[in-house]
């Protein structure tokens, strides 16, 4: 038995548009130490983001909301807007702080951004269509859009979301642990809960995730998280609603932040959605810190030299 209200779009046009991608990109990347959603990794100065459009583009993705900061709003349309233009269209939303529901008090003393949840929030207004949203600075992979694409194209409930499902060992560094959310699913392939494992790494006798009690081992093929969704139209009702009650628990809390995953599964909780995960055999790769910049530019030139990608995609 699927989860969720079972019912249709009323208006099943919007099933005749073609699905929009939703990337958030508001972050400055401290850690990393720049704007590492313009760093060019490619052979022609390409950035993640480059490679994340054209393989949208390729599987259909019709229009891409960027949710940004107005204080590097013009140096990123300068570099985006002439690449894209005739390819697919562009709206841009503006993530603050003081981007909060009415009757809601900002805490002067905050400074962290409120989240992932929050920045999907911000796209309320651009997008009556089934949308993806993904990370600016996560490589995913050609099949991972052709996924979900599909998927957005052929759900016609607007109670089933879909996220991406990456093969835990094709996520691993091979300079350390990692930090991962395992998911669990029921006999449908639906998820049921995202269990967040925060010390994962390849030993000469398998994957295991680490506790205090002790090491457990991962399937291979285990799926795991990379906050790549796909989401219907009337996620913005549950954001805001699901924000809200965000704000009263938790708001006055500094570092609090509001992600994805808990808007899904209160979701899946509450009945309102199904999240089926979608089985991707892709190789996943992401720019958090500096040193990752060189491993991520081998990978691009070994796709380069695959076909997989031109040597300029522009």
């Amino acid at each position: 038995m699927r989860i969720g209200t079972g019912k249709r779009w009323n208006n099943l046009a919007l099933y005749e548009m073609k699905p929009t991608l939703i990337i958030l990109a508001a972050g400055m990347g401290s850690r990393y130490g720049g704007l590492k959603q313009m760093d060019g990794i490619g052979p022609g100065g390409e950035s993640i983001i480059d490679y994340s459009l054209y393989d949208a583009i390729r599987a259909g993705f019709g229009k891409v909301v960027f949710i940004i900061r107005t204080d590097f709003a013009d140096q990123f349309k300068a570099r985006f807007e002439p690449r894209l233009k005739g390819k697919i269209d562009i709206a841009y939303a503006y993530q603050s702080l003081d981007k909060i529901p009415e009757g809601f008090t900002l805490n002067p003393l905050r400074e962290k951004p409120w989240g992932t949840a929050h920045a999907v929030w911000m796209a309320d207004g651009l997008v009556n269509e089934p949308m993806a949203v993904i990370n600016a600075d996560d490589f995913y992979g050609k099949e991972a859009y052709q996924a979900m694409a599909h998927f957005l194209v052929n759900s016609k409930d607007d109670s089933e979301y879909a996220m991406i499902g990456y093969h835990v060992n094709k996520t691993l560094s091979p300079f350390g642990s990692v930090s991962r959310g395992v998911c669990v699913t029921n006999n449908e392939g639906c998820l049921t809960g995202v269990v967040e494992r925060t010390k994962i790494q390849r030993d000469a006798d398998g994957i295991f995730f680490y506790e205090p009690e002790g090491r457990f081992p991962l399937a291979e093929n285990t799926p795991v998280s990379m906050n790549f969704w796909g989401l219907k139209p009337n996620v913005f009702r549950y954001l805001r609603e699901g924000f809200s009650r965000f704000l009263e628990e938790k708001g006055n809390e500094l570092k609090s932040e509001y992600f994805i995953p808990l808007l899904i599964n209160d979701n899946i909780l509450n009945g309102r959605i199904s999240t089926r995960v979608l089985d991707c055999n892709a190789n996943w790769f992401g720019v958090t810190y500096i040193e990752d910049k060189p491993m991520a530019r081998e990978e691009i030139i070994r796709l380069t030299e695959a076909g997989e990608y031109p040597e300029k995609l522009w």
